[in-house]
């Protein structure tokens, strides 16, 4: 154990209570109502940075909720990773179905529980735990250390781009080392070098120009509800296929190294639908068949739909109105503006007469992400994961979109990799979120040495 090492085990309690202090704030992005909880974060966050030894700490206004800058860069000679991470959290709801409160972090089986703290707020005060160490033993970083934290990815990041755009001269480095994103598995090492792109709309249908009587009106009047069920399930065939035209024509082939992992994990899917507590559909899906679906391809999924009377007892009317909320999970190749629009034309074609359709693009989307896989420092990274966690990392995809990959490669032209030590199973996104503690320790351990080899690559 180095001495860095030896001091972050000696000030595990310490740390424990700052990451309790870090969650017990509601810095929820997307609801307004969070706003006082949103400017509490960044200036947490800033106050740690400050605290660990960053001598330039800078809170970055945005059109909506503020970045945080900081930089240490005191090793001439050294190269300059780029670390990221997030602030932002998902909304607590459905509360009642925490089993504690979910801004008040609760120990349980030596996990932590919270809203937040496995994404991203356990992994993200990691790093800036080992560079406070790294003063305390060395009196400085090894190399240097630039941190961008951002306080919108939970909402989509729709400021990110541009304001990391307005950042490149401040942000120039050799590597970004992602805080955020996950494992795929809490007994499988893993290092993600894919992730999918993201791109979302709302469908609207709209029929008379006003709720109607369904007595007086039933029968003869057009009903939203009707058209927009009708022209939904023709985006996919029995199976589950999209089936609209251009939706993956410029998709490109999956990344063979990522194939040969699918085949290579002995997926249990009969495990992965009793996990999620669905039926098991017939035929069962084979394990690589449900890998590549979840990593390697495009989807078309419908996140809500709504029209009409919804509350409780009944309510005779024929809505003006109904609408569904769409995301796409988009893989190397798609364009997220042309998806929109073959989508688009798909649903025009299929639209009954008498009533008007509007489809509404929600931000620009985000394109998948791949890294280079031959990049040297993904291999030092590998190295030091299975020299913590005792095996050597699987490189997985990721099925889910983390847009920095792609805004890092376009912006600063470096590439980024991800080095999270949450993992999928601790509900983040869901009631009763929490993170392992044992994580947060081997991630201590994990990052001091990230930050030695690194140092060393000059």
């Amino acid at each position: 154990m180095s001495a860095v090492e030896a001091w972050l085990a000696a000030h595990e309690a310490e740390a424990l209570e700052t990451l309790k202090q870090f969650c017990r704030i509601p810095s929820v992005s997307t609801d307004p109502a969070y706003q006082t909880g949103i400017r509490q974060a960044a200036a947490f966050v800033a106050g740690e940075l400050s605290n660990a030894g960053f001598p330039a700490v800078e809170i970055i206004p945005t059109p909506g909720h503020p970045c945080v800058l900081a930089e240490w860069c005191e090793a001439p000679g050294a190269p300059t990773i780029l670390v990221y991470g997030h602030y932002d959290v998902q909304p607590p709801d459905p509360v009642e179905k925490w089993l504690s409160p979910p801004f008040e972090p609760t120990l349980r089986n030596d996990r932590l529980y919270a809203r937040g703290v496995s994404d991203d707020k356990g992994p993200l005060l990691i790093p800036i735990l080992v560079a406070a160490a790294y003063r305390a033993v060395t009196g400085g970083l090894p190399l240097n250390v630039k941190v961008l934290i951002e306080g919108e990815e939970e909402s989509g990041s729709p400021n990110f781009d541009a304001a990391v755009a307005g950042l490149k001269d401040r942000l120039v480095c050799d590597l970004v080392v992602s805080a955020d994103g996950a494992m795929w598995r809490a007994d499988l090492p893993s290092v993600t070098v894919a992730s999918r792109g993201l791109v979302a709309l709302e469908v609207t249908v709209d029929g008379a120009m006003k709720d109607l009587h369904s007595g007086r009106h039933g029968g003869s009047a057009p009903n939203p509800i009707r058209a927009l069920t009708r022209i939904l399930s023709s985006l996919h065939d029995a199976e589950g296929e999209v089936r609209v035209a251009g939706f993956a024509s410029a998709a490109l082939p999956p990344d063979p190294l990522i194939e040969a992992a699918i085949r290579g994990v002995n997926y249990d899917s009969a495990g992965y639908f009793a996990e999620i507590g669905a039926p098991q559909p017939s035929p069962l899906p084979d394990g690589v068949s449900l890998l590549t679906r979840q990593w390697l391809r495009p989807t078309l999924e419908f996140n809500g739909i709504s029209g009409g009377y919804a509350g409780a007892g009944t309510k005779t009317v024929i809505p003006a109105t109904a609408s569904a909320k769409i995301t796409c999970r988009l893989v190397p190749g798609q364009v997220p503006d042309d998806v929109v629009a073959a989508i688009r034309r798909h649903l025009e074609a299929e639209l009954p007469t008498g009533f008007r359709l509007t489809v509404t693009q929600k931000g620009p989307g985000t394109p998948a992400f791949a890294l280079d896989p031959a990049l040297p420092e993904l291999k030092v990274a590998e190295d030091i994961l299975a020299q913590v966690l005792g095996a050597r990392p699987l490189r997985v995809a990721m099925g889910a979109t983390i847009p920095i990959g792609e805004v890092f490669a376009r912006n600063l032209g470096v590439g980024t990799i991800f080095f999270s030590f949450s993992t999928s199973d601790e509900d983040y996104h869901a009631p009763n979120e929490h993170f392992r503690l044992s994580s947060f320790r081997t991630g201590q351990i994990a990052w001091a040495r990230l930050f030695d080899h690194l140092a060393r690559r000059v």
